[in-house]
Order: C-alpha cells, then structure tokens, then sequence
C-alpha cells in the first residue's frame, strides 16, 4: 500500500506516449481498410474519385452522385459546402496491412508537431505576450481591483465565463483557441478564493457543451448535415434545448464545486497543490501594491481587445491560426511600446513567456501524433466499416443509443469534429433511412457522441489545457466523470425523445 502510495500519475505527456504506444499495437490486430473517397474539382468542375492509388475522374452531376449512392445534393458540393473527399457508401475494402512498428512510434510525435504549427506557434506567441502584461503589472493591479469588485459574489464568474465560451463553441467551435485564456482567467479565480479546477472547467466545460450542442457551427454541424444530405436548420430546435439543459446542468455542477471549496480549501481535488498554483500564477492579493493607473488600464483593454478582434476575425472574417496569432504579437508590440518596456527587456520577457509554454505546445504535437500513427495504420476506416455493420438493423430506440455510443468510441480515434463528419456521415445517415428515423436525429447522436467524447479525450486539446495550470489528468478525471454521466444521461433522453416526436 505504501508503494501505491508513492506512485506518481504519469505526466501528460507520457499519457500520450502510451496511447500512442497501445495505437501502434492496435494497428497490429485492426486489419487494414479504406472506404473509396469524393472530392470536388472547382477548377475543372468534375468529380474525382480516389480508390487506393487510382483516381477516376467523374462528371460533377446529381446523377453521378445518384449511381454511387450518396444522397447529398449537388450544389452542396459546387457551392463550397462540403470542401473535403468524403467516404462513398459501400465501397468499403480490406488492405494490406501497414502495422506502425518502432520507427512509426518514434516519427508520429514529430510529424504530429510538424502538422500542429500552426498552433504551437500560436501557443508560443500568448506564451510572450502574458509575459510582456505581467511585466507592465497590469495583471496584478487588475486582479486586485476585480477581487475587490467581485467580494461575495464570485460565482458570477463562473456563469459569465461558462456561458460566454459555452455560446461561441456552439457558434463557430471555439475549442483550440481557449488556450489562450487559462493564463488570463486562472489568477482571477484563485483571486475569488477558488482553484484552478474551477477556472478549468468554466473555459473547457464551456467549449466542450458548447461544441456538444453545436447550432451553427460550420465545423460539425453545417458539415455533418452536408454530408447527410440535409439543411442544417433540420433537427436546430432538440439542439438548442439540449444546449440549453446541458449549460444548465454543467454550471450548476461547477459552481456547486466551487461553493466547495471558497468554504473549505481542504476540499479541492487540487489541494495538495494550492501554493505550487498559487506561486506560480499569482502572489497574495493582499500584498499588492500597484495602482490600477491609466496606463495599466489601456494595457488590460488592449490585452482584451486582442482576444475579442480574434474572436471576431474567426467566426465573421475567416481567419485561422495565422491571422490569430499576427493579433497577438501586434498586441504585444503595441503593449511594449505604450508601457515603455526597453528593446532587451521584451525580448528577454517575451522569450521567457514563450519558453513557460514549450511543454504545452509539445503536448499538442504529441496528441496529433497519435492520429498520425491510426491514419498511418489505416484502422479508422475498419472501425467505421464495423460501426456501421454493427448498428444495421437494430430496433431505431435502440439504434439510436447505440450510435451515439460508437461515436463517443469513434471520436478517440477521428478527434477532429469535421474529419468525423466527412468520413461517417455518408456511411451512417443512410442508416438512419432504413430504421425510419430522420437523419438529423443522426448528425445529434454524432454531435452529442463526440461532444461528450471530449470532455475526457486526451487525444484533443485537454491534456495541454490541464498542463497549462499544472493539473494531472487524473484529477481532473476525478472531478469531471460524474458531470459526464450526467450529460450522457441527459443526451440520451434527448435522442431518444427525437426518435419517438
């Protein structure tokens, strides 16, 4: 008992080393398999369809979508709609084999960082910019100024930040871009006598219902209707009560939590590690010292500013990683030079800042490397091929319970929400037809199955979201599964009502 005692939880990224490790033995005993892929050529303006290495140029016509069984109507495909290959319907084939051996294990976690520059960069460039805020001490004055606002009624921290987030995941799929705000946000809730759980699960409990109850989202939900053949609008009204009932449930959760442990610290999941948190995030609030000038405040406005112009950019203008990441070194820029901060001393604050997130970018190249080795493996379209023949027939009650388990197994191996819906939607929706249930009550269950999927996946944005504040995943693990079963319960109601009205 004392050896477990001494036993450490492993760090998160050895967490990703063994999953990678079980993948590549996965890869191993999951034969190989491939369903044939559609694309859409703008330029010439056909079809091409890719079967192993061969590709065969199609006509782009409602009747060459007909022949191969794809019920989705042309002008999703020539208005830009759906934009990747998607999987034809019963064209599943067995391959050979491509088990990934040393050599892929050792080479998926840099080819899984090559791919994620994109954002590691981003993480980096937040990385410099907190650091150039907290060299001016904007932080720490606006801190204090808040704690003293928000005296008796820090809860409302948790509603406005859970909601907030909760509404733009469900909008546009703000997921990877919450990194950002863990180094904002953390210090004020520890400042409001809660721990870094709380601030944790307001930001990625936000995302994740968010995300779970998509309405518009153009990454799952307009793509997996899309690929299903349907409007968007078509099953809108179950999601939104859903996402409404779901929001609910999680604040009330969270914030019954926190009420915890603002009464007794002793409480916390995280106690043990209260003053490491603390020290490295905020010093006592008591102790400082520094006045919220008019300078600190045009600082603490252009910091924020920064984050509602990326917001804006992604959801209204467009824009991914690059141009978010260009407004947050602007932001620094333009920060280092009304605080006066002297040319070595930015770089040497803004290399420092970025240095404090090197492990957390490294996690995020780690995480994509574990796809990399089941892309590599060829398995994910084994699974889908067996999902699908699994599910046929059942009784739709059933069917549609079934389904939306298998997308919460799926998402482990697809973890991105608009891969997933490309690859399965043609393959399931039909499914859907010959139990008699509408295919919006489809594009739910895998919404609701890989939303649900995310609050515990460690293949996605979590484990470098937890590494952010210093919290073990199996902390968090601990906090947040009876929250999961809560929702599960909940999203299989909702999916089984929509089968029945």
């Amino acid at each position: 008992m004392s050896i477990l005692k001494k036993m450490k939880f492993p760090t998160a990224h050895t967490i990703l080393f063994i999953i990678a490790a079980v993948v590549c033995l996965l890869t191993w005993v999951i034969p190989a398999g491939q369903y044939d892929r559609l694309s859409y050529n703008s330029d010439s303006e056909t079809f091409t369809v890719q079967s192993g290495d061969t590709n065969q140029s199609l006509p782009a016509a409602q009747a060459t979508l007909d022949e191969l069984s794809i019920q989705i109507p042309l002008e999703k495909f020539t208005s830009g709609a759906i934009s990747k290959p998607i999987s034809i319907p019963n064209t599943y084939k067995t391959l050979e084999g491509n088990p990934q051996g040393l050599v892929g294990f050792i080479q998926a976690p840099l080819k899984g960082i090559m791919q994620s520059a994109d954002i590691i960069l981003l993480v980096l460039i937040i990385g410099g910019l907190i650091s150039i805020v907290n060299a001016t001490k904007a932080f720490e004055a606006g801190i204090a100024w808040l704690a003293e606002k928000l005296k008796g009624r820090e809860f409302i921290l948790v509603i406005m930040v859970t909601t907030l987030i909760a509404l733009g995941g469900t909008t546009f799929g703000l997921e990877e871009e919450t990194i950002a705000f863990y180094p904002i946000l953390i210090p004020i809730f520890l400042a409001a006598k809660y721990d870094a759980l709380v601030c944790v699960a307001s930001i990625y409990v936000g995302s994740s219902i968010g995300t779970l109850a998509s309405t518009v989202n153009p990454f799952s939900t307009i793509i997996a209707s899309d690929a299903a053949g349907i409007s968007w609008t078509e099953g809108l009204n179950s999601r939104l009560i859903m996402l409404i009932l779901g929001l609910i449930l999680c604040i009330a959760y969270i914030i019954r939590y926190a009420q915890r442990v603002k009464k007794d610290s002793k409480r916390s999941f995280i106690h043990d590690q209260k003053e490491e948190i603390e020290k490295l995030f905020m010093g006592p609030v008591e102790s400082v010292t520094t006045k919220l000038t008019g300078k600190l405040k045009l600082v603490l406005v252009i910091f924020a500013n920064t984050f509602l112009i990326m917001v804006y950019g992604v959801s209204q203008l467009g824009w991914w990683f690059l141009e978010m990441t260009s407004v947050f070194l602007a932001g620094a820029l333009l920060i280092g030079l009304i605080a006066r901060i002297n040319e070595k001393k930015f770089v040497a604050e803004f290399m420092s800042g970025a240095k404090d997130l090197l492990s957390v970018a490294f996690i995020i190249g780690i995480a994509r490397g574990v796809t990399v080795l089941m892309e590599d493996g060829q398995v994910s379209d084994t699974l889908l091929f067996y999902a699908s023949e699994l599910t046929s027939g059942m009784h739709k009650g059933f069917f549609i319970n079934v389904t939306f388990a298998l997308y919460n197994g799926l998402a482990f191996f697809i973890p991105s929400s608009s891969g997933m819906a490309v690859l399965t939607m043609p393959i399931m929706s039909p499914l859907a037809d010959s139990v008699g249930i509408g295919r919006e009550i489809m594009v739910n269950a895998y919404q609701f199955g890989v939303g649900l999927f995310k609050f515990i996946s460690p293949t996605g944005i979590l484990l470098a979201s937890l590494a952010l504040v210093n919290v073990g995943y199996n902390k968090w693990l601990k906090f947040i599964i009876p929250l999961v079963i809560l929702l599960a319960v909940l999203a299989m109601i909702m999916l089984t009502l929509g089968v029945y009205f």
